[in-house]
């Protein structure tokens, strides 16, 4: 486990000396978020209706701009070459880089997206899913985007082509989490949307570090 707590620990490091690009995610999510009662009107019952897809779209493109630095430091530096040479398997490596970039950007938006869906007038009740979706969600997100990262890496413009990539991807993910959202205004409980959240989680978890993997050696090669 030492490697692997140590290139978690080495990503937090980076992350901290370059506060300032995780900064820009996490203030990107709380900007658009607010910015849409003032385009669309005060109107209680309209906002409380769109709030799940407007709260669960920004924090995907939220999680989405961070994802190019994922690998992007370490292939300039030649790290990453050292990450392929290691004993250790690369898919694990690849899994705590995830497990770094999810709490980097992944969790922050969870914590204050409860916060930004008060101003929606949603209640009690469908700010603690929301909370909870995000945190199953972002996972999800963290760890499909990955694999876009990997695949772009070195490539000119793989900003957009890691959106092209990822996208089609985030469907799922996002009409489940911001259906569970949904599903409390109509009485007929989020456990279900939740447990597809989960579903597509314990999918993602085991392929995405490998598909990453594999991209990554192509990319090197």
């Amino acid at each position: 486990m030492n490697p692997l707590l140590a290139v978690f620990r080495r990503d937090l490091l980076q992350a901290w000396r370059r506060r300032a690009d995780w900064l820009t995610t996490f203030f990107f999510f709380v900007i658009v978020v607010s910015l849409f009662p003032l385009g669309v009107g005060p109107e209680p019952a309209m906002l409380r209706t769109i709030a799940p897809g407007i709260l669960w779209v920004a924090a995907l493109l939220a999680a989405m701009l961070s994802l190019p630095r994922v690998f992007e430091s370490d292939f300039a530096d030649g790290a990453l070459e050292q990450l392929l040479l290691s004993p250790e398997p690369l898919p694990l490596l690849v899994l705590s880089k995830t497990t770094a970039h999810w709490l980097l950007s992944g969790v922050p938006l969870a914590l204050m997206a409860p916060v930004l869906g008060l101003q929606f007038g949603l209640d009690v009740e469908a700010v603690r899913v929301l909370f909870w979706s995000l945190l199953l969600g972002t996972p999800c997100l963290s760890l499909i985007g990955v694999v876009g990262a990997a695949l772009t890496l070195g490539v000119r413009g793989g900003g957009v082509l890691i959106a092209l990539l990822v996208l089609p991807l985030y469907i799922p993910v996002l009409i489940f989490g911001a259906g569970a959202v949904e599903t409390v205004a109509t009485g007929t409980g989020a456990a279900g949307h939740l447990s597809l959240l989960g579903a597509c989680l314990c999918i993602a978890l085991p392929l995405a570090p490998w598909g990453a993997s594999a991209a990554l050696r192509v990319a090197l090669e």
